[in-house]
């Protein structure tokens, strides 16, 4: 059961990946949160930047790393849209996130359970806590309905 905090994170979250989607982007968003205060927020960017890594995730450590004058992110909670990447779960493993809240699961890149579990693996020396389905089913139209009018 998700409570009225994840619930608020997770809509700015989805109103970002909206922003992603009107710049031409797969509408995935996050934000960074440290003590119920907004810290810092992304949502993807890798086609409009050229940059493979500029994913939402990654965007939002990146402007709380600005925010914060330090990589070290401990005690925040990372709210997205879209189950994890590797490349996101491993920065946020380096980075020290507390917690990882995120809306849609994702089978085939997933690196929470959906494909895999990074977390499982005993060489880490940090390791995050998991909330997923925060809603999910807004999460996931907003995806599906992108990919559908792109395949048109």
């Amino acid at each position: 059961m998700c409570s009225e905090v994840d619930i608020r994170w997770m809509k700015r979250a989805l109103e970002l990946a909206s922003e992603a989607e009107r710049a031409g982007e797969v509408p995935v968003g996050a934000v960074l949160i440290k003590d119920d205060q907004l810290v810092a927020e992304g949502w993807n960017q890798p086609i409009s930047s050229h940059d493979a890594t500029a994913h939402a995730e990654i965007m939002a450590m990146r402007a709380a790393g600005e925010e914060l004058n330090n990589y070290r992110l401990t005690g925040t909670t990372m709210y997205v849209t879209l189950e994890p990447c590797s490349m996101c779960v491993g920065a946020m493993i380096h980075a020290r996130v507390a917690k990882v809240v995120y809306g849609a699961s994702e089978p085939r890149t997933g690196a929470l359970g959906g494909a895999f579990n990074l977390l499982e693996a005993s060489q880490h020396n940090h390791i995050f806590t998991v909330e997923s389905g925060v809603l999910a089913e807004q999460s996931k139209a907003l995806l599906q309905a992108f990919f559908r009018s792109r395949r048109k």
